[in-house]
């Protein structure tokens, strides 16, 4: 079960969508071999870049201080070896650094993986349902019961993506964390993808917020997204965009 639920997710967060809106996250190459879309598939295609690329083109402070902390953690732990240069024990602590921040994404992919598959109503294991059940009395406790859709693609002229839940009154995005929920916020790229997000699914009036589930103890948080900072987020969204697609030249 966990397998199959990380695979799925992780093959669902590709960077290209066709006009309706299909994700082209991977195309069949010349020699039949599946492989990731690129940008020059993109201009031959007519496809569009996700939320999530050109949200890439910002600085993310909370990313940047996160990775920090991965490197002097490891910097921590890791002795230098016995003649070992300078050069080697640096390219080591990076190496460390890296392994620990792709096994916190890949737990961060799971266990959004298996909140999803909850509102899905899809059949969870006893160790992964306290996540999904933290999830959705965060929610229930805010919102009532709802009906929920989950990842539903989308695509404007020039950008597309995927709402982790929505419905006509509600956007919804998950975040893991390994930090208390308590003492978290959200960011200026939160809005941005908000924002973006409810404009593109048409449910301009739609209340965002952020779920927070923290990643060892399925403790979770649901902090809503101020109004006037979504109106903000909107429009740098919109600036980021005319200088992804004037850096890509995409559709020129």
């Amino acid at each position: 079960m966990a397998e199959t639920i990380t695979a799925k997710h992780s093959a669902d967060s590709g960077h290209w969508y066709e006009p309706d809106g299909k994700p082209a996250y991977t195309i069949i190459g010349k020699n039949g071999v599946e492989r990731s879309t690129t940008l020059r598939d993109a201009r031959k295609l007519g496809l569009v870049p996700s939320v999530t690329t050109i949200l890439g083109c910002a600085s993310k402070p909370q990313l940047t201080n996160w990775m920090i902390d991965q490197n002097i953690l490891s910097c921590l732990t890791l002795s230098r070896n016995e003649n070992e240069t300078e050069q080697e024990y640096i390219a080591r602590i990076k190496a460390d650094a890296q392994e620990q921040a792709k096994k916190a994404r890949e737990r961060g992919t799971f266990i959004h993986a298996v909140v999803q598959s909850g509102f899905e109503n899809q059949p969870l294991t006893q160790d992964d349902y306290p996540f999904y059940e933290s999830a959705r009395n965060s929610l229930s406790s805010e919102v009532g019961e709802q009906e929920w859709t989950c990842e539903k693609p989308f695509a404007t002229e020039r950008y597309g993506g995927k709402a982790d839940i929505h419905n006509s009154h509600y956007l919804i995005d998950f975040k893991t964390t390994d930090k208390e929920v308590d003492g978290l916020k959200l960011w200026e790229d939160h809005y941005m993808q908000l924002a973006a997000y409810r404009c593109g699914l048409g449910i301009s009036d739609a209340k965002c917020g952020i779920l927070y589930i923290n990643s060892k103890t399925a403790e979770s948080r649901l902090i809503w997204a101020d109004e006037k900072e979504l109106v903000k987020g909107l429009k740098c969204f919109n600036a980021l965009l005319d200088y992804w697609y004037a850096k890509s030249g995409l559709g020129e």
